[in-house]
């Protein structure tokens, strides 16, 4: 089966629905989505998460889902967009990205890049680098600004490859395994994506909550 066929790619792809973008462009659809969500900072509102895992499931033979995939070469499309992507992000912000968010207008944008300045000043950027990946939005605004604030190139590729390879295959082996063990999942597709996608925001939810209590705190404190 190939990788990617246009004859075979619906009219209308939505780019928020993990199955119509497999459905549409199968492994590459994952390269490319993932090479824009943690590349380029427009890709922010793409899903990552909910991709990489709805591409194991669809790897399980047998599913009966969107189109059927190739377990290697999800794996192989998943890391390589996703690490391209994040180098690819550095160096855009080594170039300008300081000045390319400013120009952006969205809220969200400006709310992980603030989280992923924290992450860096809390962690150090060896564990903020690695923990990005795991935090919608942050994933995507960490590498430019990595770039920006002038990361070591050396440190930033090694541990963007380590986190990157650790969130691609993670879940992707994950939905691989449910697929694997639960029978005729495909037909609890959607719910499960939902709850993915759920999950990978608890993250950015909480962090939010914790950003407004120290506001709230800092308020009280000054008044």
């Amino acid at each position: 089966m190939p990788v990617f066929s246009l004859a075979a790619a619906p009219q209308a792809v939505n780019l928020l629905d993990a199955g119509s973008l497999l459905g549409a462009f199968g492994a590459l659809g994952i390269a490319v989505v993932l090479f824009a969500e943690t590349g380029l900072l427009v890709g922010f509102f793409l899903p990552g998460d909910s991709l990489l895992f709805t591409a194991g499931l669809l790897c399980v033979s047998g599913t009966h889902g969107p189109v059927q995939l190739s377990l290697p070469q999800v794996l192989i499309a998943a890391v390589a967009g996703a690490l391209l992507g994040a180098q690819a992000g550095y160096w855009i912000g080594r170039r300008g990205g300081r000045a390319l968010l400013a120009r952006s207008r969205a809220k969200r944008l400006h709310e992980g890049a603030a989280r992923a300045e924290e992450l860096l000043g809390r962690y150090g950027h060896a564990r903020a680098i690695v923990l990005a990946r795991f935090v919608p939005v942050v994933r995507t605004v960490l590498n430019p600004l990595a770039g920006a604030l002038n990361v070591p190139a050396g440190l930033f590729t090694l541990w963007q490859v380590v986190g990157g390879a650790v969130w691609t295959v993670g879940l992707v082996l994950a939905g691989y395994a449910l697929g694997s063990s639960v029978p005729n999942v495909d037909r609890y597709l959607l719910p499960i994506v939902a709850v993915v996608v759920v999950v990978s925001l608890i993250p950015l939810a909480a962090e939010l909550l914790r950003s407004r209590g120290r506001g709230t705190a800092e308020r009280g404190d000054n008044s």
